[in-house]
Parts: structure tokens; C-alpha cells; sequence
């Protein structure tokens, strides 16, 4: 996502992508799997099943799994990359692991009827990275602990925040798109896809640099200088949205796309009357926006610290989700006074009854099992059976649930139990 807080950007080449005849057939093979899985019936009833919940009249909880620790997922050299060419090998493993995830845990995934060829799309970010410590427990694992060297403390230190410059590569980006045409010929269509959801986090970013006790120190002792380091953020996301859609390189989300820190953004309200497919607008689409590190805040700094200055932003979106990992259980009133806002996430920290007290069936419930129950001494699955059904009989068929499982950061190297989870949801949900 091209703003995840450790995005580290790969720059594509421009020139002729020429690869060797293997690699060319094998990615033929994998595609042809794919092409055959995509034109079953399911995928058209599970998107109908998707647009039922956003459009607040579902059937069923849907199930959505991502957020995957890929490093132990490979059973029988399923995600071992065959490829030797670089760009053949990018291609390779968005298919194996997408196949991957169709025979052992497909939950409601949707495949598309084309493949899609991102635009070469760039942006300069905000010109300050973190600066960390990080303790690894497992080499092979991405999700590290992490120690945050301070760089924010000062008015001055805001102006290491710089507004972002987007590039549109028009040359790459035919390439690319030249190469894939080439390679899925005969197979499935290729489509130029811009950028189709923008992960807008201010505090994600803002607490890396800040620091997190300075930070909440800081609302009560420096609330202005507070007030003005996110305002900047936002200042620096505002001037980037305006250059995407100026560049005319943005892409409808209300498709198999996943949406703010939940599932797929099938409804039926977008894009919406005044949609003009030769260019899209940030009317026509999701936008999202949390504050994850506001988990013990209180209500009245929650509103003022985060969510009075995302505003700027929500307000030009279509719909629009809010959440992350932080609780809202007893945030209602806040989250009643965002424009659009179409879900809201109920993570782990929740008080579940309370939440859906709150929400009833005025909004999607983006719940968020625990993912601790992957990562226990001994799998449980009846614990995990018992732990959906519970949050299943709390909503009693009255509310509108999308049940995302993500942030697995280990099953102890046994694939075997989120497949076991996947199924197990997938009951449970057909049970209502």
C-alpha cells in the first residue's frame, strides 16, 4: 500500500521486460489457473453477498482473511518462486499466493475476471522517515519490535514534514502493461488499475517520529503545537489527494479491493450519479482514516486530537470507513458525527456487547477476532469455534458483520491452523 509506514518503494524499469521461455510458461500455467478459478459462478454470488453488507442489508457475516506471516506459510513448495527473471518473479507470487489462498482458506475472496496492471505511480512521501531499533525474535518474519528515535520536538521540527509531490510514469506504465498483455494473451484481459484505496493515518505516521509518551504528554501540556503537527499531516495528505486526482490516476475501490482495516468495498451507492468513467474522483470512492494509538485516550481528545482534523479529508470521500485496532466501544457519538461513514471496526479491545448495543444495524461491524488463538502453545479449534459463535449469538442475525481475521503475525509455523480457522468461520457464518 503506497502508504504503509514501511513502504520502501521499487522502481520499475522502462525498458522491454524480456524474460527467459521457463519463466514465460510458467507464469502461463499460473495463470490459466487462475482464470478458470475466476470464471466460477461463486465469485459473482460472494460479490453480490459483499454488496448486501455495505449496502446494509446482508445475508450473512462475510469472512475476510489477510494480513497473512507468509514466511510460514508454504506447505509442498506452494510459494516457493520458480522465476528467475525479477519482474517474472513479482508476477509469480501475487498468483501462488492468491491461489494459496483459494484451496486452503478462500473465506469470501472474490477473483477478478482480469488481471490488473497498476499505474506507475509515485509519490516523494513527507520527507521524513522513521529512525528505529528493532529486536527480531524470528529472521524470517516481518513483524519486528520496534524502538522509535524521537524526531518531532520542536515548531521547527515540523518542517522536516514535507508536502508530497505524485509522479505519473505514462512510460513504465505502458511497459508494464505491454509485458502483461504479452504474457496473459489468450488467457484474461489486462487492465490499467490506478490507485484504488489510500491508507490516510496521520497518527500512524506522526507517532513514529513523535513518540508515543511525548505525544499524549503533549495534548495536555503543548496542545497547540499538538493541534499544529497534525494539521500538517493532514495539510500534506490534502495537497497529495488533490495531485491523484488532477492526475487523473485514481480507481474505483467498490470492488474486490479491501477497504480502511476490513473486507472488500462491493456496495451499491458508488461510484455513485455524478461518476464520469473517464476520470475518477475521491466522491466515487472509500476513504478511511484511525487513530490506533488512541486506545486510552478519552473521548472529548479523541474527537479533538484526531478525528475534528481528519475531517478535511473524509468529507470528500463517497463513503467512508473508520478504525483500526484502537476500541471505539463508547466512541458512538463520535463516530455518528463522520460524513458518509459507511463501517466501523470492532477490534479484539472491545467490549463487544456494548459495541453492538451502540451500533445496531446502522453501520457494518468490522470485527476483528484475536489472533492471538493462532499462535498458542496447542491449537484449540473449538475455543476458535466457541469464540466466533459467541460474537455470532451477541448480534442475534440484528446486526451487519464482516468478520476479518488479520495481523497474524505466526501460527508457529503450522499453515494447517488458519486453514482450520477459515473453514470454521465459514460454518459459523453459514449458520447466521
Amino acid at each position: 500500500m503506497l502508504h504503509d509506514p514501511e513502504h520502501v518503494e521499487v522502481v520499475a524499469d522502462a525498458e522491454r521486460v524480456e524474460m527467459p521461455d521457463p519463466d514465460r510458461e510458467l507464469l502461463r500455467q499460473l495463470a490459466l489457473e487462475v482464470a478458470e478459478i475466476a470464471t466460477l459462478p461463486v465469485h459473482a454470488e460472494k460479490a453480490q453477498l459483499w454488496t448486501g453488507l455495505n449496502d446494509l442489508k446482508s445475508s450473512r457475516p462475510m469472512i475476510y482473511i489477510n494480513e497473512i506471516c507468509w514466511n510460514e506459510m508454504n506447505v509442498d513448495d506452494e510459494l516457493t518462486l520458480q522465476c528467475k527473471h525479477p519482474w517474472a518473479r513479482r508476477q509469480e507470487n501475487g498468483m501462488r499466493h492468491q491461489l494459496y489462498l483459494w484451496r486452503h482458506m478462500p473465506g469470501d475472496m472474490v477473483f477478478s475476471d482480469h488481471f490488473n496492471c497498476p499505474l506507475a505511480v509515485r509519490s516523494t512521501s513527507f520527507g521524513i522517515s522513521e529512525d528505529v531499533d528493532i529486536v527480531k525474535t524470528d529472521d524470517t518474519n516481518s513483524t519486528v519490535s520496534r524502538h522509535f528515535k524521537v524526531q518531532i520536538q520542536t515548531e521547527d521540527d515540523l518542517e522536516k514534514i514535507r508536502m508530497p509531490t505524485i509522479t505519473y510514469d505514462k512510460q513504465i506504465t505502458a511497459r508494464q502493461y505491454e509485458a502483461m498483455c504479452d504474457l496473459y494473451e489468450g488467457i484474461m484481459p489486462v487492465q490499467k488499475t490506478g490507485q484504488r484505496h489510500i491508507w490516510f493515518t496521520p497518527w500512524d505516521f506522526l507517532i513514529r517520529w513523535y513518540g508515543i509518551e511525548a505525544a499524549m504528554l503533549d495534548m495536555i501540556d503543548r496542545p497547540d503545537f499538538v493541534h499544529a503537527a497534525v494539521a500538517r499531516m493532514v495539510d500534506a495528505w490534502m495537497i497529495e489527494l488533490d495531485q491523484f486526482e488532477e492526475l487523473n490516476v485514481l480507481a474505483l475501490d467498490s470492488v474486490n479491493e479491501r477497504v480502511g482495516s476490513g473486507g472488500y468495498g462491493y456496495v451499491s451507492c458508488l461510484p455513485g450519479d455524478n461518476y464520469n468513467s473517464a476520470h475518477v474522483h475521491p466522491h466515487n470512492m472509500w476513504g478511511c482514516s484511525n487513530a490506533q494509538i488512541f486506545s486510552e485516550v478519552s473521548p472529548q481528545m479523541h474527537w479533538d486530537f484526531a478525528i475534528e482534523h481528519d475531517l478535511r479529508w473524509l468529507k470528500r470521500w463517497g463513503l467512508t470507513y473508520y478504525g483500526c485496532c484502537e476500541p471505539l466501544d463508547g466512541k458512538m457519538d463520535l463516530m455518528r458525527r463522520i460524513p458518509n461513514l459507511r463501517k466501523i471496526s470492532i477490534s479484539p479491545w472491545c467490549n463487544f456487547k456494548r459495541a453492538i448495543d451502540e451500533i445496531g444495524d446502522d453501520y457494518v461491524i468490522s470485527f476483528k477476532p484475536s489472533p492471538a488463538i493462532l499462535a498458542t502453545d496447542t491449537w484449540n479449534p473449538g475455543a476458535a469455534r466457541r469464540d466466533i459463535r459467541e460474537i455470532l449469538d451477541l448480534a442475534g442475525g440484528k446486526c451487519h458483520i464482516e468478520i476479518v481475521m488479520k495481523d497474524i503475525s505466526t501460527v508457529r509455523y503450522q499453515p494447517q491452523r488458519l486453514w482450520e480457522w477459515s473453514e470454521i468461520a465459514m460454518e459459523e457464518s453459514l449458520r447466521g
